[in-house]
């Protein structure tokens, strides 16, 4: 027998003999992209094992079986996720939740209010399943989804990508305690200094790791990547002991086993605005922003690089590889350019 599909636009029913409540098929049909009825619990732990569905709605009529199957989902971590929904006649309410289970509703609920509590379920899922646990800031998804947003009522924005040198040198010296405690304070600085100077304008996107993308107004750019790079460079030696934070180094070890003098950690940031190019996808932005990334890591110490090509110029795809090392500068400035045209570049040296 063909096992279907699962996505994580998938919903499963599992069913108990006798017809869903009218607002319940309703709501299955317009959440999910495809609706799945089984009453077997075996082939439901399977599905749900093998991808994550948006949701699974447990006929609790009789209540035994499906509170059963509820207990098991939510104690594997892979399936316990997934929003688990408990209808029946006469629930009882405590045994559900005691169960794992998302939320409890009566057939004879009234429909509006019942697709709302299922809709406000759906959503505190998202929100709780993308974020980071250490940083509490959003995910991949919301990333998209706020660029997708900004570029769907054509905001002129700047997209920022974040990212730590020589951070995994200093985890495998210091422990991924302190790592993650590096982290964090990364993901503070940014949020506080994204939220103070852009308020509601600014947003911080947590990717992945030590890569932070934030948004913000382009007018606010200079001065958000100026002070985001201030800020860092006044901390980062901080988590250091004495020793390495007065040497400026520490020995470290590379792939070969040779030994070799790794800096104390600088941020990279890569910065794409809409300004003068046009995107109609959020993968575009995060794909040149990643370019931008790369290229503001070869240049040394804490930088800032932003792309100042436009669609009508028509710059080879390497340009941002040719283009000439940032002319130094003794203090911080948000007018320090690069030779080429096509870059600009902040840097706190």
């Amino acid at each position: 027998m063909t096992e279907p599909r699962i996505t994580e636009d998938t919903i499963i029913v599992v069913t108990a003999g006798a017809p869903l409540p009218a607002w319940l098929s309703a709501w299955c049909s317009d959440v999910g992209d495809t609706v799945l009825h089984s009453d077997d619990a075996e082939s439901v732990v399977r599905w749900a094992l093998r991808a994550r569905p948006r949701a699974i709605v447990l006929d609790a009529r009789p209540a035994t079986p499906a509170l059963a199957l509820c207990r098991r989902l939510k104690r594997d971590a892979w399936t316990a996720i997934v929003p688990v929904v408990v209808v029946g006649d006469a629930v009882d309410f405590a045994l559900a939740f005691e169960a794992g289970a998302d939320e409890v509703l009566q057939t004879d609920l009234n429909p509006r209010e019942a697709t709302a509590r299922l809709l406000t379920l759906l959503r505190r899922s998202d929100r709780d399943t993308d974020v980071h646990p250490s940083t509490r800031l959003p995910g991949t998804r919301e990333i998209e989804a706020e660029l997708g947003r900004r570029l769907a009522t054509n905001e002129v924005f700047a997209a920022c990508y974040a990212d730590l040198d020589h951070f995994k040198e200093f985890n495998d010296r210091y422990g991924f305690y302190h790592g993650d405690q590096v982290i964090r304070l990364l993901a503070r600085l940014l949020h506080d200094v994204v939220k103070g100077l852009c308020g509601t304008d600014g947003f911080v996107g947590h990717i992945g790791g030590d890569d932070f993308l934030y948004i913000v107004p382009i007018a606010a750019m200079p001065r958000v990547c100026d002070e985001v790079i201030r800020v860092f460079d006044e901390l980062a030696p901080l988590q250091y002991s004495e020793a390495d934070r007065r040497a400026g180094y520490f020995l470290g070890k590379d792939r070969r086993n040779h030994l070799h003098r790794v800096p104390l950690m600088s941020l990279s940031v890569g910065v794409v605005t809409n300004q003068h190019r046009r995107f109609s996808r959020a993968v575009e932005v995060s794909e040149l922003a990643t370019e931008m990334k790369s290229y503001a890591k070869t240049l040394p110490g804490s930088v800032w690089t932003l792309d100042r090509r436009r669609d009508d110029e028509g710059e080879p795809s390497d340009a941002v590889r040719d283009a000439a090392t940032p002319i130094a500068s003794p203090s911080l400035t948000p007018n320090h350019e690069a030779k080429v045209i096509p870059l600009r570049t902040g840097t706190s040296r």
